[in-house]
């Protein structure tokens, strides 16, 4: 009986927003640029403690002085640190995009919720702090999770729907009858139902499928089937157990671009959502934060799997690819995108103004950058035995 009310919820909401997909009818409108371009800055996995690590602010600021990013994604993970202070953090963390007059959105993750709020009474201190620049909205709040939506991207000089961009919440963890966590969680049914409706309803009203870009914090389960050869059985550290399938410990190098330097870690469960999108046939990509030093490339079935590093001074990360990934769409050629990670090494090495306020050396990033692409290459070569192999 839950579901069948819980699916005409849905249904209502599609019916009375069928032709308003952004947000509220107050939020400013994306545009492609007078040079045909949108720039998204995806941000992932913060989490510094307040107040944060002033190094991050000034990667931020001049990322967005350098590329001027359209909108900026805050990828999960966003914040952490004590109850007492987290909603101070959230408005230090805001405080760039509103200075610097840029819109962003937000999907959250797995560790956003554990100091003391839940993520609606967080999602509403992003929207109090943001004020105008905050995009985010909830489509659905009946749906699982806190601010799955989508924002379309209007063409330059018309009111035509040229894009799309999905926000998800992909969860936290999963527990067990005993209440005990034994994974994380994952896109469910009832937001794959609501991205389907959605997608038809943007479809219909562009006269055409419009193409689209996702986000969210935990990656895709599919992404091993890109990434590993499956195997009939399990040997304990050496293999990686998803779906239902077995995976082998050596990744299929040929078949990646990127740094991967630790495991992907998916939900326990699979609703379906890759599937739907690879039916839907409107997606391009799917990036995802949550493995830190990650920036890999893969693609699967049509669709891109796409890791974007964590942008950190405070947790976890690797001093060759530590920062944030810029993707860029063209109002002429929507079917494609273009990405690079912009890493802290980078703008070291390119803003002098940078290296001194962070107290940097140049010596030091041109190394790591040295050291990153050494790696890169030595990759490359085993790929030639990774493709004969697998």
């Amino acid at each position: 009986m839950a579901k069948r009310i819980l699916s005409l919820v849905i249904a209502m909401c599609m019916v009375f927003g069928a032709f308003v997909f952004a947000s509220a009818e107050e939020a400013p409108t994306l545009r492609f640029d007078e040079n045909g371009e949108f720039k998204v800055l995806h941000l992932c996995d913060l989490q510094d403690e307040y107040p944060a690590e002033q190094a991050m602010y000034d990667y931020i600021n001049t990322v967005i002085e350098m590329y001027e990013p359209d909108l900026i994604i805050l990828g999960g993970d966003n914040t952490v640190g004590e109850e007492a202070t987290k909603e101070a953090a959230i408005e230090e963390l805001v405080a760039p995009f509103v200075e610097n007059e840029v819109y962003f959105t937000l999907v959250f993750g797995n560790h956003d919720y554990q100091q003391g709020y839940n993520n609606d009474e967080l999602f509403e201190m992003y929207k109090r702090y943001g004020g105008e620049y905050c995009l985010a909205y909830d489509a659905v709040p009946e749906l699982h999770g806190t601010a799955t939506h989508n924002l379309p991207i209007y063409a330059s000089n018309s009111d035509e729907i040229k894009f799309n961009l999905w926000m998800f919440d992909s969860g936290t963890y999963v527990q067990d009858e005993n209440g005990d966590d034994i994974g994380y969680d994952c896109v469910t049914e009832d937001q794959i139902k609501w991205y389907k409706e959605t997608s038809d309803a943007l479809a219909q009203q562009a006269g055409e499928k419009v193409p689209s870009l996702a986000f969210q914090h935990i990656i895709v389960g599919e992404v091993y089937d890109a990434l590993f050869a499956e195997i009939p059985f399990a040997l304990g550290e050496l293999t990686r157990e998803f779906n239902g399938k077995i995976y082998s410990f050596f990744p299929k190098l040929h078949n990646f671009s990127g740094f991967l330097l630790e495991y992907p870690c998916p939900g326990v469960y699979n609703y379906g959502q890759f599937d739907a999108m690879v039916e839907q046939g409107d997606v391009l990509g799917i990036f995802s934060g949550h493995d830190h030093t990650n920036d890999f490339e893969t693609e699967i079935d049509g669709i891109k799997i796409i890791n974007t590093p964590s942008a950190t001074q405070s947790h976890y990360s690797s001093p060759v690819n530590n920062g944030a990934r810029l993707i860029t769409i063209k109002e002429n050629d929507t079917w494609n995108f273009t990405s690079e990670v912009i890493t802290y090494n980078d703008l070291i090495i390119n803003n002098a103004d940078f290296a001194e306020k962070i107290g940097a050396s140049k010596f030091e990033a041109i190394l790591m950058n040295v050291l990153g692409d050494f790696a890169l290459a030595i990759t490359k070569v085993a790929s030639i035995f990774s493709a004969i192999i697998f």
